[in-house]
C-alpha cells in the first residue's frame, strides 16, 4: 500500500534500515515509496549505545516515530526508541492488515492502474488505512463508504470483498429475566414486555431471548465488544422489567455467571 504527500510528525511509519553508520541509520519508509529518513544514534536507544549494530541492522523492519519533516530539503528525522513494544506490534498488525487489503483491491482492480490509484487514495483519505475501510463496511454495511468519492460500481465491489474476508470478531453473553404477572392476561403483557427487550437493537449486534422455564428467560447478546454487548444486554433487560412492572407485575434481571 503507498500513501501520497508526506507524513506528520507523531505518526507511526513500518520502515525499513537501508544503511548504519556511526552517527545514525538511514531507512526507507514502506508507506510512502521514494522517501527516507534518517534515526540519529540519540533517537535509537535510551542510554549511551556502544555499538549502534547491537540495536539495528541492514534489512531489518522497524517502527518508527516521526519527530520532523523538513519538504524543501526531503529530510525527515525519525525516533526509535520512542515507539514501545505495545504501539510496535500495533503499527505492524495494522501494516499487515493494509497489505492485504491492498492486495484484495489489486486483484479487484486488475488492468485498471487509474482505479486502483483513486480507489486506493480515496479510501486511506476517507479512513487513514484501508482495511479499516473493508471493517467498516463489513460491520456497518455500504453506509460506511458514504464519505468517500467512490462510483456505485467501487461500492459494490468493496462491499463484497469485505464480506468475503473481513471476519469481524465478537463476543456473547447471556443475562436472564424473570417475569411474572397476576394478571388475568398476564401471559399476553408478558409476550409484550419481551418485545419490548427486543426492540433494543443495535445494528451490530444480534439479540436472541428464548424461554427457560417459569418465570424465566434467557436474554443471549451476540456483538463486537463486551462494552456494547453489556450495555445491549442490560437495556433489554430493563425494558422487559419496565414494561412487566408497568403493568402490575413483577421482574428481575439476572446476569449469567
Amino acid at each position: 500500500m503507498e500513501r501520497e504527500g508526506w507524513p506528520e510528525p507523531g505518526d507511526l511509519l513500518v520502515c525499513t534500515v537501508t544503511q548504519v553508520v556511526d552517527f545514525g541509520a538511514f531507512v526507507t519508509l514502506d508507506e510512502y515509496p521514494g522517501k527516507q529518513g534518517l534515526i540519529h544514534i540519540s533517537e535509537v536507544a535510551s542510554g549511551w549505545i556502544k555499538y549502534i549494530r547491537d540495536h539495528v541492522r541492514e534489512g531489518q523492519k522497524i517502527v518508527c516515530k516521526v519527530l520532523n519533516v523538513d519538504r524543501s530539503r526531503h529530510h525527515i528525522d525519525l525516533s526509535l526508541k520512542d515507539v514501545n513494544e505495545h504501539q510496535r506490534r500495533e503499527k505492524i498488525q495494522e501494516w499487515k492488515a493494509d497489505q492485504k487489503s491492498w492486495k484484495w483491491l489489486q486483484m479487484s482492480y486488475d488492468g485498471r492502474p487509474d482505479d486502483l490509484k483513486r480507489v486506493t487514495d480515496s479510501l486511506i483519505k476517507a479512513f487513514n488505512g484501508l482495511y479499516l475501510a473493508f471493517e467498516e463496511t463489513s460491520l456497518s454495511g455500504v453506509e460506511a463508504l458514504a464519505d468517500a468519492d467512490l462510483t456505485e460500481d467501487d461500492v459494490k465491489i468493496i462491499e463484497k470483498l469485505a464480506k468475503d474476508n473481513v471476519k469481524i470478531p465478537s463476543v456473547e453473553i447471556s443475562g436472564f429475566v424473570d417475569l411474572t404477572s397476576p394478571a388475568p392476561d398476564g401471559v399476553e403483557i408478558i409476550k409484550k414486555a419481551l418485545k419490548q427487550a427486543k426492540r433494543v437493537k443495535d445494528k451490530n449486534v444480534a439479540l436472541d431471548i428464548t424461554y427457560v422455564g417459569a418465570p424465566r428467560y434467557r436474554i443471549h447478546v451476540k456483538a463486537p465488544d463486551y462494552k456494547l454487548a453489556e450495555s445491549v444486554l442490560k437495556k433489554a433487560a430493563q425494558s422487559a422489567v419496565k414494561h412487566i412492572e408497568q403493568h402490575g407485575g413483577e421482574g428481575t434481571f439476572h446476569r449469567e455467571a
